[in-house]
C-alpha cells in the first residue's frame, strides 16, 4: 500500500489561490477514479476537483471557506501500489497531528485511616417547570409574598402568569426564577411563543464572492439612479405574435432580447456608456463590443453570465445565446470565460420585479439598466383612460463619468425603442 497526494491544480489563467467551497468526500470514504473530491470557487466560477486515481481517504487538508494556493496538497489517499510520496511522509502544508502524552499514573499514597461514611447529602429542591399559560382560572388572586411581589414588579412579571409550588399554589422564589429564566410565556390561548434562537451561516463561496462585489461597487462608484415608465403594449403584442410564428428549433422570445437590441442601439450613438472605469489609473476604457451581462439567480447565488457581442445577434440570436447561458449557469457548469468580460449589465427580477428598484453597478462598468414588472395601467390618451401594459426601468450610472443628462439620453433612446418596437428591426 502507499499514499497519493493530490494537490489544488491551476483552476484558470492568472489564479493563485481559490477557495474550498465544498467536500465531497470524508475521511475513510473509498473514491474512485475521476470521481469529485471536493468543489473550489475562483472569481464565480465553482471548479470540481476529481481524483486522479482509486483509494481511501486518509487526510483532507482545509475546511469549508479556507483559501487554498494552487499546487497545496489538497486530499491524500491511501492507494495500492507505491503512490507518489514516500510512505509515513506528510505534506509540507500538512500539520501533523500530536497524539497527546499519556497521563502519569500518580504515586501510591498509604491507605488514610479508615473513618465512617459521610452521610449522604440531602437532595436539593428542584425549581419547577415554568408556566406556559395562566395557572388559575380568571380572577384567583396569586398567592405570594411582598418580597416576591416586589421582585415580580421590578422585573415586569405579571404573577398571574407564574405557577405556584408552595402550599395552595402560593409563588416562591424559587418560581419566579423558573419564569424568568424560561422567559415570556405563550400569550393565552394562542400557542404562540417568541423565537430567539439564533443560527449561524458562514459566508462561503459564491456569497462571499457576491458580498466582495457588491462592497466594492458601493464603496468606489458614485451611483446616480435614473427611473421611467415605457410603455411595452405594442412590444408584448409584436413579442407574442412572433413566439406564435416562431420556427422550430427557434426559442422562445421574452423581453430581454428586445431590450438587448435596444440597447445595442442607444450605445451605439452614446459609446460611453458602454465601458469600464479604471479609477486607480484615471482612464477609460470604451468597447466597441457590446457585451451585456445578465444577472441570474441560481440556487448559490447571484451569477452574471455574459452575452457577448450582442451587437452582431439579432432578438433570435440573443435570445439563444440568453437561454443557453442561463441554464448554464443554474446548472453550475457556466465556464469562467461565460460569466467574465461584460460591459454593461442587465438586472431583472421578472414577475417580483417592483416598480422601482436602485441596481448596484456591475464594477469596473458605468451602467446598469433593472427591468421592473409589467403591470397593466390606466393611462390618459388625450381624451379618456385606456389600459396599457407599462413597465419601469431603472438604471444607474456612474455619476463620476456619466452625467445625469447623459444617463436621461441613453434611457429615453432606450424607452423610444422599446414603445415603437419595429425601429428595434430598422
Amino acid at each position: 500500500m502507499g499514499e497519493y497526494v493530490i494537490k489544488l491544480p491551476d483552476v484558470g489563467e492568472g489564479v493563485a489561490e481559490a477557495e474550498l467551497v465544498e467536500w465531497n468526500v470524508a475521511v475513510g470514504d473509498v473514491v474512485r477514479e475521476d470521481a469529485i473530491l471536493a468543489s473550489v470557487m475562483t472569481d464565480k466560477a465553482a471548479v470540481e476537483i476529481p481524483s486522479p486515481v482509486e483509494g481511501t481517504v486518509i487526510w483532507l487538508g482545509a475546511e469549508i471557506g479556507e483559501q487554498i494556493a494552487v499546487g497545496s496538497p489538497l486530499v491524500r489517499l491511501e492507494v495500492s501500489g507505491e503512490g507518489n510520496v514516500a510512505a509515513g511522509s506528510a505534506p509540507a502544508a500538512e500539520k501533523p497531528v500530536e497524539k497527546p502524552a499519556e497521563p502519569e499514573a500518580p504515586a501510591a499514597e498509604p491507605a488514610p485511616p479508615s473513618k465512617p461514611p459521610a452521610a449522604a447529602p440531602a437532595p436539593r429542591a428542584t425549581r419547577p417547570p415554568a408556566s406556559s399559560g395562566a395557572p388559575r382560572r380568571e380572577g384567583d388572586r396569586p398567592l405570594a409574598s411582598p418580597a416576591v411581589r416586589g421582585r415580580a414588579r421590578e422585573a415586569g412579571v405579571d404573577l398571574r402568569q407564574v405557577r405556584g409550588s408552595g402550599p395552595a399554589g402560593r409563588i416562591t422564589h424559587e418560581d419566579l426564577d423558573a419564569f424568568l429564566e424560561a422567559g415570556p410565556a405563550a400569550a393565552p390561548g394562542t400557542g404562540l411563543r417568541p423565537d430567539s434562537s439564533v443560527t449561524e451561516v458562514k459566508v462561503i463561496g459564491l456569497r462571499r464572492r457576491i458580498a466582495e462585489k457588491m462592497a466594492l461597487s458601493k464603496s468606489r462608484i458614485a451611483h446616480i439612479t435614473y427611473v421611467d415608465e415605457v410603455d411595452v403594449t405594442a412590444l408584448e403584442e409584436l413579442r407574442a405574435q412572433l413566439n406564435r410564428q416562431k420556427q422550430d428549433g427557434q426559442p422562445r422570445l421574452t423581453i430581454l432580447p428586445f431590450l438587448m437590441r435596444a440597447m445595442v442601439k442607444a450605445i451605439a450613438e452614446q459609446p460611453a456608456i458602454n465601458a469600464h472605469f479604471d479609477d486607480e489609473a484615471g482612464v477609460i476604457h470604451q468597447y466597441g463590443g457590446v457585451h451585456i451581462g445578465i444577472a441570474a439567480q441560481t440556487p448559490t447565488g447571484l451569477v452574471v453570465p455574459v452575452v457577448k457581442h450582442a451587437e452582431a445577434r439579432d432578438v433570435w440570436g440573443c435570445a439563444a445565446e440568453l437561454n443557453r447561458l442561463s441554464d448554464a449557469a443554474k446548472a453550475g457548469a457556466a465556464s469562467r470565460d461565460e460569466l467574465t468580460g461584460s460591459t454593461i449589465t442587465i438586472t431583472s427580477l421578472g414577475a417580483m420585479g417592483g416598480l422601482v428598484t436602485t441596481p448596484v453597478i456591475n464594477h469596473p462598468e458605468v451602467a446598469i439598466v433593472g427591468v421592473n414588472k409589467i403591470q397593466v395601467r390606466p393611462v390618459w390618451d388625450g381624451s379618456q383612460f385606456v389600459p396599457r401594459k407599462m413597465m419601469n426601468l431603472s438604471s444607474s450610472f456612474d455619476h463620476r463619468v456619466v452625467d445625469g443628462w447623459d444617463a436621461a439620453v441613453f434611457v429615453q433612446r432606450i424607452k423610444t425603442l422599446l414603445e415603437t418596437p419595429a425601429m428595434i428591426f430598422m
